[in-house]
C-alpha cells in the first residue's frame, strides 16, 4: 500500500469514528470535538519553502487555520494567528505550541476582525513583533443556517458579511502597507460559492463575494508582484461544523460527496503552502477546490 493509500485509509477511518455531536456557539472549540480533527500530517515534511517568511492567519487557532499554521511552521515560517474565542484560549495556545514545536516563532492575538481599527492594529502588531508580513491568510468565518430567507435577520446578515467579507477586505487593504513583491494573499472561499446552498444563503453569498474579490484584486495588484489566490473547501471536519449544525447533520456531514466522507484540515494545508511559496509563482486569481469532488457533481 502506498503512502497516499495509507493516508486515505486513515482519513476514512477517522470519518467513521465521528459520533453525533453539537456545540452551543461559534466559532466552536476543537478540543471538545470527538474525535478531534486531524490537522498535523506526520508524513508531511517541510523543506524550507517559507523560510524567513512571516504569515498572519485569521481563524488560525483551530480547524483549517490551525492546519495551515502548522504546515507553514514546518516550512520555516513564523506565524501569527488571529482568533475570536470568548470562552477560552485553549485552542489558540495549542496552536502556538504546535508552531513552536516545528521551530517557528508564534504569536496569538485575540481580536474581532469585523472592526476596521482592530484590523489595522492587528497588522501593526504582527509586523512589529515578528518583523514584517509576507503572507496573509484570510480564513475566519461564520455561518448560520436558515431554512427560509424570512428567517435571516438584518443582524445575522450584517454579522455574516462583516466577519466573512468586511474583515477580509479591511485586512487586505491595510496589508498593502506591509506586503511587497513576491508576497501573497490567500483567501478561504467555499464550495458553496460554486454549488450554492439552500440553507446558507448569506454565508454562500459572502463566499461568492470572496471568490469575485480574489479574481479582481489579483488583476489589480499583479503589477506589484503580489499574488492573490483562494482555496475553496468542501465539507471539512472543523469546530464550525458541530457549532453550526444539529447532531444529526453533523453525523451525515460529507457523506454525499463522491468520496463519501468529510475531509480533514490536514488535507487542505498543502494547497495553502503551494499558494504561499515559489511553487505557486505563476498562479494568481485562482481557486483550488478541495471538496471530495463535491463541485464536479453539480
Amino acid at each position: 500500500m502506498t503512502n497516499n493509500q495509507s493516508k486515505g485509509k486513515e482519513y476514512e477511518k477517522a470519518d467513521q469514528q465521528v459520533p453525533p455531536q453539537s456545540q452551543q456557539s461559534q466559532p466552536g472549540i476543537e478540543s471538545e470535538m470527538k474525535p478531534e480533527p486531524i490537522y498535523d500530517d506526520p508524513e508531511y515534511k517541510g523543506s524550507g519553502k517559507l523560510e524567513g517568511k512571516v504569515a498572519l492567519i485569521t481563524g488560525g487557532d483551530s480547524g483549517i487555520g490551525r492546519a495551515v499554521a502548522v504546515a507553514f511552521a514546518k516550512e520555516g515560517a513564523d506565524v501569527a494567528i488571529a482568533y475570536l474565542d470568548e470562552a477560552e484560549d485553549g485552542d489558540a495556545e495549542q496552536t502556538v505550541r504546535d508552531i513552536e514545536k516545528y521551530g517557528g516563532r508564534a504569536l496569538k492575538i485575540k481580536t474581532d476582525i469585523r472592526d476596521e481599527g482592530s484590523c489595522r492594529a492587528l497588522l501593526k502588531q504582527v509586523a512589529d513583533e515578528l518583523g514584517g508580513l509576507n503572507i496573509l491568510v484570510n480564513n475566519a468565518g461564520v455561518q448560520y443556517p436558515q431554512k427560509d430567507i424570512e428567517a435571516i435577520t438584518s443582524d445575522q446578515l450584517k454579522k455574516t458579511f462583516e466577519t466573512n467579507f468586511y474583515g477580509l477586505f479591511y485586512l487586505t487593504r491595510e496589508s498593502m502597507a506591509y506586503l511587497k513583491e513576491g508576497d501573497s494573499i490567500i483567501n478561504t472561499s467555499s464550495v458553496t460559492a460554486y454549488n450554492g446552498s439552500a440553507g446558507l444563503l448569506d454565508y454562500s453569498a459572502t463566499k461568492g463575494a470572496i471568490t469575485a474579490f480574489t479574481r479582481s484584486f489579483a488583476q489589480n495588484i499583479a503589477s506589484k508582484g503580489i499574488r492573490v489566490n483562494a482555496v475553496a473547501p468542501g465539507p471539512i471536519w472543523t469546530p464550525l461544523i458541530p457549532a453550526t449544525f444539529d447532531a444529526g447533520k453533523v453525523e451525515e456531514h460529507g457523506s454525499t460527496t463522491p468520496m463519501k466522507r468529510r475531509g480533514q484540515p490536514a488535507e487542505l494545508a498543502p494547497a495553502y503552502v503551494l499558494l504561499a511559496s515559489k511553487d505557486g509563482s505563476y498562479m494568481t486569481g485562482q481557486t483550488i477546490h478541495i471538496d471530495g469532488g463535491d463541485f464536479i457533481t453539480s
